[in-house]
C-alpha cells in the first residue's frame, strides 16, 4: 500500500486522542521557542555590539537573559509532559490496535489458520505494534517541530535577505530527492526483516512446541542449522537496510557541506557590500545549523518512520483478512434446543480448493437424542462434516438445520453455546485443572466444578494431585496423561451441559485402562443428548442410532450396527478386521 493510504487508515486510531495529540503538538511547539528566538537575541546583541557599543548595557543584557531563562523554563516543562504524557498516547494507540487486532483473529475461521503460521501472527500482534507505538507518538511531534522550525526560519531569514535565503533552501528539494531513493529502500527492506521475524518465530515455536520430537530423534544439530540459515537470511537483509541508510546519512552530510558554504561564502561577500550586517550572518549560521540538526533528526527518525510504516501494513493485512463466517444480519438466538439436526442435500469443498469435493449431496435426518456414528478411512470427511455443525466452515451447497432452523441464519455464539465437543488432540490453557474445567461454563461455582469432575470419571485423580484443583498443570497440560487430559475434557463438555454432542474419536489415542474410563465417562455425557461420534473403534459404537459409512465416494452405507453387518458391506468387512486384530 502507498504511504498516504496506510496513514489514512492509521487515522482513526489518533482521533480519539486528538485533544491530547493538540497539547502534544502545542508543546512540541513550545520546545522550538528557544532554538527560533536565540539566533535573534545573537544578532541582536552582536549588532548592537558592533554598531553602539554603549547602548549594550548589563540591565539589557540582564532582560534578554532573563526571556531566554524564562523560555527555557517553559521548554522544560513543555519536554517533561512530551517525554512524560506524550508517550501514553503511542501506549494507548498500542492497546486499541492489540485489541482490534485480537477481536479480529478470534472471528477468523479454520480456513485461515490452516493456511497462516502462528508466528507470523505472533510477530505482528508484538514487535509490529511496539514498533507503531514508537512511530505514533514521535511522528507528529518530528515533523510538525520540523516544519514549524522551516517555516520559522525561512521567514526571519527572508526577512534579513531574500536573495542568500532562497538559494540555501533550494538546496533542500535536492536533499529530499536522495532522501525519498533511499527511504524506499530501507522501507521495502523493513519489510522484509518483518516479515523474516516472522518465518524465524514460526520456526522458533515448531522447533519448541516439537522438542520432544526432537530430542527423541536426536535432530538438535538439524533444528539448529534450519534456525541459522534463517537467522543468516536476517541478517543480510538487515545489511541491506544499513547500506540505505548509509547512502542516507552520507547525502545529507554532503548537502550539510553545501549550504554552510553557501552562507559562509556568499554570506561574506554580502556583508563586504554592507548587504547583510554581521549580526544576520551570524544569526544564519546558528539558523543553518538549527535546520541541518533538523534535518539530520528527520534522517535518524526515517528508520523509526519506516519501521512504523511497515508495521502499520502489516497490522491492515491481518486486519483485512476476510472473516468467512459472520452472523447473517437478522440472525437470531438458537433457543430451548431439543437436538434434531438435519442434513439437507449438503455439498462441501474448501475455500482454496473449489474444485475438490470433500462432501457431496449428505442427506441425513437426526431425531432428538440420536446417537449418530461415522466411520471410513481417513481423509473421507468425517471431521468436516462434523465442522459444518457448528460452522467452523459454511457448507457449499445445500443446508443444516437444527430444531427446523437454518444454522446460517442463527448466531454463532447461540448455535456454538448448545454443541459440545471431545477431540482426540485435547487443548489445556495454561492454568489449574479448575480454570481449565470452568472453561466450558466461564463463572461456575466450584461445587459446579467438582460436580462436572464426578460425573467424568475426573475427581479421584484430581484430588490425588500436589494441590487438587488448583494443581497447575502446566503449558497444554503436559503435566498430565493423555486419559487423565481426555477426562478433563469431557468434565469441561458436562459443564457446558449441551443437547448437542460431537465426539471426535476421543478415545483412539488412549490405551485399554484410560479408554475404559473415558469410555464410560462418554456414555454417561452422551445420555439423553444427540451425538456424533467419529469412531476408530467401532466396538464402541455398535449402540448407535445410525452408522454413516464415509468413503471419498460420499455415504456409500447407512444403517444400524445389525443392518450393517447383515448387509455385509465395507462396514462388515471393517468390523471384522478390527476384531481379528
Amino acid at each position: 500500500m502507498k504511504t498516504s493510504v496506510l496513514l489514512k487508515r492509521f487515522a482513526p486510531y489518533f482521533r480519539q486522542y486528538r485533544g491530547l495529540v493538540l497539547l502534544d503538538l502545542f508543546c512540541a511547539a513550545l520546545t522550538t521557542l528557544c532554538e527560533i528566538v536565540l539566533p535573534l537575541i545573537v544578532s541582536y546583541i552582536t549588532d548592537t555590539g558592533a554598531t553602539n557599543l554603549a547602548a549594550l548595557t548589563v540591565p539589557l543584557i540582564l532582560r534578554l537573559s532573563g526571556f531566554y531563562l524564562l523560555l527555557r523554563i517553559v521548554d522544560a516543562v513543555a519536554a517533561y509532559y512530551m517525554a512524560s504524557i506524550g508517550h501514553g498516547i503511542g501506549a494507548k494507540i498500542e492497546t486499541d490496535m492489540r485489541r482490534d487486532l485480537f477481536a479480529h483473529l478470534q472471528k477468523l475461521s479454520f480456513s485461515y489458520y490452516s493456511q497462516t503460521k502462528v508466528g507470523q501472527i505472533m510477530a505482528r500482534i508484538t514487535g509490529d505494534l511496539f514498533e507503531i507505538t514508537e512511530f505514533a507518538h514521535h511522528c507528529p511531534e518530528e515533523f510538525f517541530i520540523a516544519a514549524i522550525k522551516f517555516i520559522a526560519a525561512f521567514a526571519i531569514l527572508a526577512h534579513m535577505n531574500l536573495s542568500l535565503t532562497v538559494l540555501i533552501f533550494l538546496a533542500l528539494p535536492l536533499m529530499y530527492l536522495f532522501s525519498s531513493h533511499f527511504n524506499r529502500k530501507m522501507q521495502e527492506g523493513w519489510r522484509k526483516t518483518r516479515r523474516q521475524i516472522g518465518e524465524l518465530n514460526a520456526q522458533v515455536e515448531d522447533s519448541l512446541l516439537g522438542i520432544r520430537v526432537v530430542k527423541s530423534f536426536a535432530n538438535e544439530s538439524r533444528e539448529e542449522e534450519k534456525f541459522a540459515q534463517g537467522n543468516i537470511r536476517f541478517l543480510k537483509l538487515k545489511k541491506e537496510i544499513y547500506m540505505a541508510m548509509g547512502g542516507l546519512n552520507a547525502s545529507v552530510r554532503a548537502f550539510d557541506g553545501i549550504m554552510y558554504i553557501l552562507v559562509v561564502c556568499l554570506g561574506a561577500i554580502y556583508m563586504t557590500q554592507q548587504r547583510i550586517s554581521p549580526g544576520e550572518l551570524m544569526a544564519y549560521l546558528l539558523y543553518i545549523n538549527m535546520l541541518l540538526t533538523t534535518v539530520r533528526r528527520i534522517v535518524e527518525f526515517t528508520e523509526q518512520f519506516q519501521k512504523g510504516i511497515t508495521g502499520i501494513e502489516r497490522f491492515l493485512e491481518l486486519m483485512d483478512a476476510p472473516v468467512e463466517i459472520e452472523d447473517a444480519p437478522n440472525a437470531k438466538d438458537l433457543q430451548n434446543v431439543q437436538g434434531e439436526v438435519v442434513f439437507e442435500h449438503v455439498s462441501f469443498h474448501y475455500p482454496d480448493d473449489p474444485h475438490t469435493s470433500v462432501l457431496e449431496d449428505i442427506h441425513l435426518h437426526v431425531a432428538p437424542g440420536d446417537k449418530v456414528a461415522l466411520v471410513g478411512p481417513s481423509g473421507s470427511g468425517k471431521t468436516t462434516l462434523c465442522n459444518l455443525l457448528p460452522r467452523f466452515y459454511d457448507v457449499s451447497g445445500g443446508r443444516i438445520l437444527i430444531d427446523g432452523q437454518d444454522i446460517r441464519y442463527v448466531t454463532q455464539q447461540s448455535l456454538r453455546s448448545n454443541i459440545g465437543m471431545v477431540q482426540q488432540d485435547v487443548y489445556l490453557f495454561t492454568g489449574t485443572v479448575a480454570e481449565n474445567i470452568e472453561y466450558g461454563k466461564p463463572g461456575a461455582s466450584r461445587q459446579e466444578i467438582i460436580a462436572a469432575a464426578e460425573r467424568a470419571n475426573a475427581d479421584e485423580f484430581i484430588r490425588a494431585l500436589p494441590q487438587g484443583y488448583d494443581t497447575y498443570i502446566g503449558e497444554r497440560g503436559v503435566r498430565l496423561s493423555g486419559g487423565q487430559k481426555q477426562r478433563l475434557s469431557i468434565a469441561r463438555a458436562f459443564l457446558k451441559n449441551p443437547p448437542i454432542l460431537i465426539f471426535d474419536e476421543a478415545t483412539s489415542a488412549l490405551d485399554n485402562e484410560s479408554e475404559r474410563i473415558v469410555q464410560d465417562s462418554l456414555t454417561e455425557l452422551a445420555e439423553g443428548r444427540t451425538t456424533f461420534t467419529i469412531a476408530h473403534r467401532l466396538t464402541t459404537i455398535r449402540g448407535a442410532t445410525t452408522i454413516l459409512v464415509l468413503t471419498d465416494q460420499g455415504v456409500v452405507e447407512q444403517g444400524t450396527h445389525q443392518q450393517l453387518m447383515a448387509l455385509g458391506g465395507l462396514y462388515a468387512h471393517m468390523y471384522t478386521m478390527y476384531a481379528i486384530d
